[in-house]
């Protein structure tokens, strides 16, 4: 089988990607290749759905520019296709005074990104947004939004295919690239493929094939487990919407809130531990070779060195239902473990390289025969359509 470009990974970043190069160039002959049995089964169909609006982001950052692009690109997507989302908007919550630094820099990226209508308010008035929060300052995002990205990712594939004529392979795991005189040739475990581009999108295994074409790459992808509880049903009432604290700026996740799904229900979390597989969902799931190959890689040692206290809090909120409790009710006091049962839990696959840096921005390591795509971590799903359009020009630029 031969093809123009051939993606790799059926997540949210590898479908848009397909679909905006069909869009520029509608000639060419596209396929996505998956290893499993359907589409978004991995990081875009267990993260908790929330449309980002960039106020995280350094300012000129890839991630605040595809962010903010991806947004306004996502809401006009939803609108015109019909998928159900809503702009609810969040609240970020400084509960000390050591957090208020960290809250006013907030404010002022926003600004810089664009986001005029977020706004300061103080301790009085954040029930006013939430009434059972509580704390001694917020910023108030109204931007953001919650949609279900597996609904977005079945219309980019519908649309893909259907008007666009491309092609999806299932259960097509990778397991060579060969580049010879200018054909790619990828095999599978079922198949042989013959490209003249390969885009690989495949999430937490981008870095094991971008090895295929790289063998000394410097990047490695270290999956981090992120637990949520669901709130019962009958204590919804305590969030109106997203309830965010400010995040920590020497640890690279957003910290335990409370965020409410387009399909109903309120969930609490995630914590962020190293999970010992890199699709391990569940506290059991453990490899010995994807354990060791973390361990043996000297970026990821000087990780644990740099975090050790902060992985020891997050595992300790894993194993300890009082610990996830008292870390809820620093935003909403009256919640309690009587409130919380066990939901879902996601993967995120976090690019790390040799001297211990967790990648905070997105990745791109390229060749004449293939773009690797390393890190597209939050808010990958927000800007996808913004982030296919950025590799979808990189792949026409090579035709």
């Amino acid at each position: 089988m031969k093809y123009d470009i051939l993606v790799i990974g059926a997540g949210i970043v590898g479908l848009a990607t397909a679909l905006k190069i069909k869009e520029k160039r509608p000639d060419l002959k596209v396929t996505i290749l998956e290893k499993e049995n359907g589409i978004a089964r991995h990081q875009t169909g267990n993260n908790s759905g929330v449309i980002h609006a960039g106020v995280y982001y350094k300012p000129g950052s890839l991630k605040a520019l595809n962010c903010r692009s991806g947004y306004e690109k996502l809401i006009g997507f939803c609108n015109k296709e019909g998928i159900n989302y809503e702009l609810c908007g969040k609240l970020i919550v400084a509960t000390e005074k050591k957090e208020i630094p960290a809250l006013n820099n907030l404010f002022e990226r926003s600004k810089q990104n664009g986001l005029e209508k977020v706004i300061q308010i103080s301790g009085e008035r954040i029930q006013e947004y939430e009434p059972f929060a509580t704390g001694i300052k917020a910023l108030w995002v109204p931007y953001t939004g919650i949609v279900n990205y597996r609904e977005v990712s079945d219309k980019y594939l519908e649309i893909f295919v259907n008007r666009f004529q491309g092609e999806l392979h299932l259960n097509q795991k990778v397991e060579n690239i060969i580049d010879l005189n200018g054909t790619t040739t990828v095999i599978t475990n079922h198949n042989v493929f013959e490209t003249k581009l390969v885009i690989n999108t495949a999430g937490l295994f981008s870095d094991k094939i971008a090895k295929l074409t790289y063998p000394k790459l410097n990047i490695r992808i270290i999956p981090f487990r992120g637990e949520y509880t669901t709130l019962r049903k009958e204590r919804s009432y305590l969030v109106k919407n997203l309830i965010y604290p400010v995040p920590d700026p020497n640890f690279p996740f957003l910290g335990v809130h409370f965020t409410r799904l387009i399909e109903g229900g309120i969930e609490a979390g995630p914590n962020a531990v190293w999970a010992f597989k890199r699709e391990g969902y569940k506290k059991t799931n453990f490899s010995f070779e994807e354990f060791f190959g973390a361990i043996a890689w000297k970026g990821f040692r000087k990780v644990m060195q740099k975090y050790w206290r902060m992985g020891l809090g997050e595992y300790y909120r894993s194993f300890s239902k009082k610990a996830l409790v008292k870390a809820l009710q620093r935003l909403v006091p009256e919640i309690k473990g009587t409130d919380l049962t066990t939901g879902g839990a996601g993967v995120r696959a976090q690019a790390c390289d040799k001297y211990g840096g967790l990648i905070d921005d997105f990745l791109f390591l390229e060749s004449d025969s293939v773009i690797n795509v390393l890190n597209a971590p939050s808010p990958a799903a927000t800007a996808s359509l913004a982030i296919g359009d950025t590799i979808a020009q990189k792949a026409i630029d090579r035709f």
